[in-house]
């Protein structure tokens, strides 16, 4: 078997570690730059318990036209990186070939076979449906990763906690290839399940994501100080409510409350950060357009709920406010503080009684 890992950064070093070291398959790697330099040099290699693991690459090569058809493409880029690569993949595709996306957002096939979203792909993930036109639905088995992974250096990924996989094909059957990936990454080391609704699993990851780290990008602070300030927490918690009525009209209800979510995350630990673009901000690097926000906000404009303010704020903010402190994310969290209703008492409401009352 040959697979290929198309972006070979902090879920898909992981990834592609644990599936060299399965041993049954040769896995390769697209890449540039020095994470190509070093998956070259050492093969791939991933900090785990303590050690550092290496595995075997069978290639490595920044043109896929030197990698040629493969049997897996495993897709775990950032989501506005593949407008532009997917049509450049053409030389990875065989007859055969089964594209699993592990990718953080609402992906590109999302769309299809929603009422409620019409048949054309979301504006937002795939602007003039570029990638639908290179990666076809029917070559797609859709994928949710439950794992904390970062990159410590190029070709260098450390995985923190979770083993989580869940896999399925669009359509919602169940398939040979599906069973296939499963007994795989099962092998690999995996905790996988099958899911015969595997929109909704994205949706409701989704659903936890698009608040959390957003704002703790914004902020720079952990999960566990945005989850303990009262303030952030009921912004954060107005937003998934939001989340929730948009996934319920579009078949992906959530029925879990937004302090059950809130629970689960705390279990994270403390200095537990959110995933990309709260890391990225905190090494320094400017973090790409947060995808997750667009595509949710998006599905929400092909069949209207009430309005959602809560999310289209929290996205502009992210999209704005990554390259320094926000004062839009500071803006957005006084205006929510403003509108809530005052408890007497509380700190904020005396402040308030003292700033109306007449000076003596």
């Amino acid at each position: 078997m040959k697979i290929c890992v198309v972006g070979a950064g902090a879920i898909g070093g992981f990834l592609g570690t644990r599936l060299a070291l399965e041993g049954s398959a040769e896995v390769s790697a697209l890449a540039r730059g020095t994470t190509l330099v070093a998956l070259r040099d050492h093969g791939w290699r991933l900090e785990e318990g303590g050690s550092l693991v290496q595995a075997p690459l069978a290639l490595a090569a920044d043109d896929p036209r030197d990698l040629g058809p493969q049997d897996l493409l495993l897709l775990a880029v950032k989501g506005p990186a593949l407008p532009a690569l997917a049509p450049t993949l053409a030389p990875l595709l065989g007859a055969d070939t089964v594209v699993l996306p592990a990718m953080n957002g609402v992906p590109w096939w999302f769309s299809g076979g929603i009422d409620a979203l019409g048949a054309r792909p979301l504006e937002s993930v795939d602007p003039g449906g570029v990638i639908a036109r290179a990666i076809p639905t029917t070559r797609v088995v859709g994928c949710v990763v439950h794992a904390a992974v970062s990159a410590a250096a190029p070709g260098i990924a450390v995985h923190r906690m979770g083993r989580g996989l869940i896999i399925g094909e669009p359509q919602g059957r169940d398939s040979a290839r599906v069973q296939q990936l499963a007994a795989l990454f099962h092998r690999a080391g995996f905790e996988v399940r099958t899911s015969a609704r595997i929109r909704y699993d994205i949706w409701y990851k989704l659903w936890g994501n698009m608040t959390m780290n957003p704002v703790s990008a914004l902020t720079g602070a952990t999960l566990d100080r945005v989850l303990d300030d009262e303030l952030v927490r009921a912004f954060c918690s107005a937003a998934m409510r939001e989340a929730a009525a948009v996934g319920a009209r579009i078949g992906c209800d959530v029925h879990e409350s937004p302090e059950d979510r809130h629970a689960v995350t705390r279990k994270l630990g403390a200095g537990c950060r959110g995933a990309a673009p709260a890391r990225a901000r905190c090494a320094g690097r400017r973090s790409p357009r947060n995808r997750c926000a667009g595509g949710s906000g998006h599905s929400d404009h092909r069949r209207p709920v009430r309005p959602h303010s809560t999310v289209r704020a929290r996205a502009r903010t992210v999209s704005d406010g990554l390259g320094a402190p926000s004062a839009g994310a500071r803006r957005v969290l006084a205006d929510r503080a403003s509108a809530r209703p005052q408890v007497p008492g509380r700190p904020e409401a005396r402040r308030r009684e003292q700033q109306q009352r007449p000076a003596e």
